[in-house]
């Protein structure tokens, strides 16, 4: 049997992507962007280049007009972004180098933002300097980007990619329902081997190795299986927890596939669980299912977190949430926008969406999660498997 060809994105979408972002930069009167990126945080340089970081860190430069610029920091990861990097000027600055690197053997050319800033200011003025990802960029570098600032300022331009970011393309869509259908389909299978006996890891494990041979990259995120009273958390890890009769097993999983981010939550329930937490269930599949069915272009971000709220305060359940129902997916399984009615913001088509609801009392707590896209009509679902108790 022949290996289907993967999924991939052309140049041509990438060079698409830096012309909307230097749109962007005129609009907000940014001259040049700064992005950056670590192993566990890649999506930015990634939707970029093509590019993610391995030990060393990464950044893009983008100028208001131009090609950008990949900066890393070393000759590993030099050779590395030539081979896959979608832009053609890459360069080294020691500075993005991993945290325990050697003394490299190997001479490469190396530039700072001193060098960079001035090359830009020949070809128009340097004022307002963009910096994205301010959270996670170190303070080397920022100290590196203030040494070559002369008469411009550093501003926060965060979103600025990121509501790019907020519109998929076809190929988008694309790699997005191919990442959600491998964590389907991994996931029944893992369903069919839960017993007692098995430690959470070995569950997750099982997921991981269907996952790979079906074609994942990787994982989304730091994926996990929590059990009995470890359930009522909301970001945890597999342990070496024994499964048990008679409680429940939260299932957590997302595959990536070529850089798109899926995640589908479900609990799967070992003989009998206390009613209370079977009614935890029943609600997070109830809001699930409304707030999908109230997915139409031009709906209120509001008006969807306000049917939300309705719910768990009359299935007795409010204040057991951490956030709105829903919030943006693409090359990270969460980023915005979240669905709230703190914005105006209203549903677009080509949003791409993961519906997300987590409830927890600290004794008991669920979390059901699919992703969607909004259509120019309606909604299309990515995943709904067995949306509710898988009773083993």
């Amino acid at each position: 049997m022949t290996t289907p060809e993967r999924m991939s994105i052309s140049r041509s979408e990438y060079d698409q992507r830096i012309k909307n972002i230097q749109k962007a930069m005129i609009e907000q009167q940014v001259d040049v962007l700064v992005t950056h990126a670590c192993e566990c945080e890649s999506a930015n340089v990634r939707y970029l280049t093509n590019f993610w970081a391995v030990f060393d860190f990464v950044g893009v430069v983008i100028p208001r007009e131009g090609n950008p610029i990949l900066l890393t920091g070393g000759p590993e990861s030099y050779d590395f972004s030539v081979m896959i990097a979608r832009l053609d000027d890459i360069r080294v600055n020691p500075l993005y180098v991993e945290t325990s690197a050697p003394e490299w053997d190997k001479p490469t050319n190396q530039i700072d933002f001193t060098m960079l800033l001035d090359e830009f200011r020949q070809k128009f003025p340097v004022k307002r300097i963009g910096i994205c990802n301010e959270n996670i960029i170190p303070n080397v570098i920022i100290k590196d980007i203030e040494k070559g600032l002369k008469d411009a300022q550093l501003v926060s331009a965060g979103d600025l990619i990121m509501k790019v970011r907020w519109f998929k393309t076809e190929n988008e869509i694309n790699c997005l329902r191919k990442a959600y259908e491998i964590t389907v389909e991994s996931m029944k299978k893992t369903v069919e081997m839960i017993r007692p006996g098995l430690r959470e890891w070995e569950i997750e494990a099982e997921w991981r190795a269907n996952a790979y041979k079906m074609g994942a990259e990787g994982t989304a995120f730091p994926i996990w299986v929590t059990s009995g009273p470890n359930c009522y958390q909301s970001l945890s890890k597999s342990t070496e927890r024994i499964i048990c009769d008679n409680e429940m097993v939260q299932l957590t999983f997302g595959a990536k596939y070529n850089g798109y981010c899926s995640v589908v939550c479900r609990p799967v329930v070992i003989g009998e669980i206390p009613q209370r937490h079977k009614d935890m269930i029943r609600v997070a599949v109830d809001c699930v299912n409304e707030t999908i069915d109230a997915m139409k272009p031009g709906v209120p971000f509001a008006s969807i977190y306000n049917t939300f709220q309705a719910r768990l305060t009359k299935e007795g359940f409010s204040g057991l949430n951490l956030y709105g129902p829903a919030h943006g997916t693409g090359m990270q399984e969460c980023e915005g926008p979240w669905v709230d009615n703190r914005t105006d913001l209203v549903l677009q088509p080509n949003m791409a969406f993961n519906v997300d609801i987590w409830i927890s009392d600290e004794e008991f707590g669920v979390r059901i999660e699919d992703g969607v896209a909004i259509t120019d009509t309606g909604v299309e679902q990515f995943s709904s498997w067995n949306r509710g108790i898988i009773q083993k």
